[in-house]
């Protein structure tokens, strides 16, 4: 029997490991359906445009710690169904959202004030910044409340008619109407109303008033003397 050295051993060759399949993480690609004449391109510049990915991909980056599987698709999704409601003038999605801010709000002020109190006796520096942040979060609690009651109960506005145009126009404010030449208006059948004449053939005291005629002078002092010598020229004290 023949021996064979280690080196001089015929090796089995092993055959090569297929290498592992590239799995895709979806969640973090954006899938769009390709509308026809339109190019990709165009799709993700007008998702971008409209905000919608953008904001996807904002709210997805701050809920990646506690939601690691959100998926950017859908996160796309969800946001065109909301807006499709709010089109509608659905606005429950809204209202329940403020509603829920301004509890979280509100936690955050409860919570603030309470670390400020703790630190009131020790630490005033600590005690008075907690303080703030729990006046910033009350003042954005309140912020909020208001906002979802103007949701529900719209302000109404009185606002005056204006009524601006570049021609003619006949405005009726009042039962009144006048229109912009301010000429008379005249009912249907109604005949021409004459310019009248001021002064003209209004009687006073039995006659007629005519402003061509001049009347006849009133008498009256005619005579006039001069002041010295009634008054100045006999007083004493005085030279004549």
């Amino acid at each position: 029997m023949k021996a064979i050295k280690g080196n001089q051993a015929a090796k089995k060759t092993a055959p090569a490991k297929a290498p592992a399949p590239v799995v895709e993480d979806k969640k973090n690609v954006l899938q769009v359906t390709v509308r026809p004449g339109v190019s990709e391109a165009r799709q993700l510049a007008d998702l971008a445009t409209d905000g919608i990915a953008t904001n996807a991909m904002t709210a997805r980056s701050f809920l990646g710690l506690s939601q690691p599987l959100l998926s950017i698709t859908e996160m796309v999704a969800s946001l065109k169904d909301h807006g499709r409601r709010v089109n509608d003038n659905d606005l429950a999605a809204p209202e329940q959202m403020l509603m829920a801010q301004s509890i979280a709000l509100n936690a955050i002020f409860a919570e603030m004030a309470r670390r400020s109190a703790l630190n009131l006796g020790e630490h005033l520096d600590a005690s008075e910044r907690y303080m703030r942040l729990a006046l910033k979060a009350q003042g954005q609690c309140r912020a909020t409340v208001e906002t979802l009651a103007a949701i529900k109960n719209p302000p109404v506005v009185f606002a005056k008619q204006a009524n601006i145009t570049s021609g003619p126009q006949q405005v009726n404010n009042g039962g009144h109407a006048f229109s912009d030449a301010l000429t008379p208006v005249r009912a249907h059948g109604a005949t021409a109303i004459e310019q009248s004449k001021l002064l003209e053939g209004v009687k006073h005291g039995g006659a007629v008033l005519d402003a061509g005629t001049t009347g006849t002078a009133a008498r009256g002092h005619q005579v006039l003397e001069a002041v010295g010598a009634v008054n100045g020229s006999k007083e004493p004290g005085r030279k004549g």
